[in-house]
């Protein structure tokens, strides 16, 4: 059976009712992912996720009781941590590093018994758009190898769509999991700053990340948020999201002008308008006003950077990374060390983290920023008390080609226009594919209020039927 060709949730109801087993699933998955290694996707597969299905179809088999993942083989991004497993980050400076404990969202997806199938490819310490800043190899399109997957969590999302696996966490800062899920054509969400745990998980920048996960349906992310999020004593930023499912008899879409200005000139500008066109019949449409909306990118590249830089201080060659053979004393440990050990667009973004940190431009550019920032939030909550969900597009438009953009950092960075100011003001967002420019899909994306995720997954739902993409 192709089993490739099932969403999770029919996955975990034929392991259930007992169409076949956990062993048969994960045994098929891992097959795909060795076939398909080219892709380079799956960077380590898992193999004694065997053993562990067949634990889970005893638990089946003895009537014992199980979680609501229970066989579903899951991926997770290079920086999410599993105890006993190499976590790297896509970076030479952490080659060979192995957890020595496991971050939340695993414990959790565990306790459902689900089934972790291997760790993904992605940018090094998840900074980039494209999944090519990866000390693995450049991580291919799923739809066409020649094409970039979008990152940073490219890996994640080429392999759901590939049918390497049926869900992949990852990790968005500035839309890594929408970004690439829009490229390769699955469903991406980021939910409420706070609704995930980080603990365990490898931090760019703080106050921005978010782990979630990339499914091939709307209906598959909802089920998974719901296991992986909650409160956690070892994350004090985690909050009490409920989930409470809502359903009303028509919903309000908004659409924002500002966006629709910056859309109008985009290779993907066309479509998204035609998807406005049918959305018409079946929500109400209204124009919503968020001013600064496209002063959300600045505002990014500003506070990530100044976070990344504090975070990625503790990667210094003494503790747990790879230390420079030309290091001769302390000093040079520390500088031989992180020029051999950080890639390119790293050191890229620690600079520019301590620039706008210094002394002299703290104010000027940092706190500003943090300014701007409550001011989008503003603007943002005005605007959702006129709509349920604001609906934008992904990306300016489809996949590009490998080495396109890497001489042009500022081009790459434009590839988060749309994602960022999710993560800017907090609130939640998903990508659902609904068109394609070729061969190549389009992805549409939603925002809404805080906390209102299950608003967004029924609005999502219908975007997701009216788009029809397969």
């Amino acid at each position: 059976m192709d089993f490739s060709k099932l969403s999770l949730i029919e996955i975990r109801d034929g392991i259930a009712n007992g169409k076949f087993t956990s062993e048969e699933v994960v045994r098929f998955f891992i097959a795909k992912c060795e076939e398909k290694k080219s892709l380079n996707a799956v960077i380590e597969i898992f193999y004694d996720a065997v053993d562990r299905a067949k634990e889970i179809d005893n638990k089946i088999k003895n009537h014992e009781k199980v979680g609501v993942l229970a066989g579903v083989p899951i991926a997770i991004k290079d920086n999410i941590l599993y105890k006993g497993k190499k976590m790297g980050c896509a970076s030479k400076f952490l080659q060979n590093f192995v957890a020595s404990y496991t971050s939340t969202v695993v414990e959790k997806l565990l306790s459902e018994d689900a089934v972790i199938l291997g760790r993904t490819n992605m940018d090094e310490f998840a900074m980039g758009s494209s999944c090519e800043n990866t000390c693995y190899g450049v991580c291919h399109n799923a739809i066409d190898p020649d094409y970039v997957a979008g990152g940073s969590s490219g890996g994640s999302a080429a392999a759901v769509a590939a049918g390497l696996v049926p869900c992949a966490l990852g990790t968005d800062t500035g839309g890594s999991i929408r970004q690439p899920a829009s490229l390769n054509g699955v469903v991406g969400l980021k939910p409420t700053y706070g609704t995930v745990s980080r603990y365990g998980i490898v931090a760019f920048a703080s106050s921005l990340d978010q782990a979630s996960p990339i499914c091939k349906t709307v209906e598959d992310c909802q089920l998974v948020l719901k296991v992986i999020a909650g409160k956690d004593i070892h994350d004090s930023t985690t909050i009490d999201n409920k989930l409470i499912s809502v359903h009303k008899s028509k919903y309000t879409l908004g659409i924002c002008r500002q966006v629709m200005q910056e859309a109008k000139s985009t290779q993907g500008g066309e479509e998204f308008y035609k998807l406005i066109q049918k959305l018409g019949d079946i929500f109400d449409i209204v124009q919503v006003d968020i001013p600064h909306i496209q002063n959300s990118l600045a505002c990014y590249y500003i506070i990530a950077p100044a976070e990344a830089t504090s975070n990625l201080a503790r990667f210094d060659g003494v503790k747990y990374t790879v230390r420079s053979e030309n290091a001769k004393d302390l000093e040079s440990v520390y500088v031989q060390s992180r020029s051999e050990g950080f890639g390119r667009e790293v050191k890229r973004r620690i600079m520019l983290g301590n620039y706008v940190l210094s002394s002299g431009y703290f104010d000027a550019y940092y706190n500003k920023a943090k300014r701007v920032q409550k001011l989008i939030k503003r603007e943002f909550t005005e605007a959702f008390s006129h709509c349920d969900c604001i609906l934008m597009p992904t990306t300016a438009g489809t996949t590009f080609k490998i080495g396109e953009k890497l001489a042009d950092p500022i081009a790459m960075y434009k590839e988060d226009l749309f994602t960022v100011p999710a993560n800017i003001v907090g609130v939640p967002a998903i990508s659902v594919p609904y068109a394609k420019i070729g061969k190549f899909p389009l992805g549409a994306q939603l925002y809404a209020d805080d906390l209102n995720e299950d608003v967004m997954f029924e609005v999502a739902k219908i975007v997701e039927k009216v788009g029809g993409v397969k």
